[in-house]
């Protein structure tokens, strides 16, 4: 196993894998025909991703099924539950944003990870306006919605300084990140006519430990129900 692969295509595989199940939770459940089907497509779209960066790694189904918890790399934010569908949309901003700018850099570089930046750029451009859109729709709309979504944002905050803690020998330089990220976020944020959570800058402060294998309790029934039928039936196929 490449030691540089599993520091690198690992963890963003995690990432896509992980926040797939958890909008894949949507389908039946969203609040329009129209988003079951749209959340249904970004989660494709991230485990398309997934499945790219995982095989870089090793056998991708044994690594997304026959994995315990603390072997998972991905951030803390894709695993939060999904909450209402406001909750959704903030963490589909916070980290649509993040992925965009993390493929862009990765696609102008020569690693081994360039040809799936260079694709998935133009799916997390469309997540990121889907979020965008959404949040705006939200912010300015009623004053319940409003309200809702200025919710989501401040209770994902705290998890978003993880983001851009560095990843060996990725060759992108992840700290570097923050400040495009925050006024992205920001311009959104104001422009929904929300306030930006507070608390701690994200340019200076960082939080969670996904990425050295920590999860919240959250994720381990998450974990459990994505795994059940491989590890009912192991060795089965259709």
């Amino acid at each position: 196993m490449n030691p540089v692969l599993v520091s690198t295509a690992l963890p963003l595989g995690d990432d896509a894998l992980v926040l797939a199940q958890r909008l894949g939770e949507w389908a039946g459940h969203a609040p329009v025909l129209e988003e079951d089907v749209a959340l249904a497509n970004i989660a494709l779209d991230l485990l398309g991703q997934a499945r790219v960066l995982l095989s870089l790694v090793g056998d991708e189904d044994e690594l997304a099924f026959g994995r315990e918890e603390r072997a998972f790399r991905n951030v803390q934010l894709v695993e939060q539950p999904n909450g209402d569908f406001a909750h959704t949309i903030a963490r589909q901003l916070y980290f649509s944003t993040y992925q965009e700018l993390l493929y862009t850099e990765l696609a102008r570089g020569d690693s081994e990870l360039a040809p799936l930046a260079a694709k998935a750029v133009k799916e997390v451009a469309y997540h990121h306006d889907h979020a965008r859109q959404w949040t705006l729709r939200l912010g300015d709309g009623t004053a319940e919605s409003h309200e809702r979504m200025q919710r989501g944002l401040d209770a994902l905050w705290r998890f978003t300084g993880e983001l851009f803690q560095p990843i060996a020998g990725l060759g992108a330089d992840l700290g570097a990140l923050r400040e495009p990220w925050l006024e992205r976020v920001s311009a959104v944020v104001r422009q929904a006519t929300l306030t930006m959570p507070e608390g701690p800058d994200v340019t200076s402060w960082s939080a969670g430990a996904g990425r050295q294998g920590i999860h919240t309790e959250s994720f381990g029934r998450m974990l459990a129900e994505m795994q059940h039928l491989h590890r009912a039936h192991p060795g089965a196929t259709w």
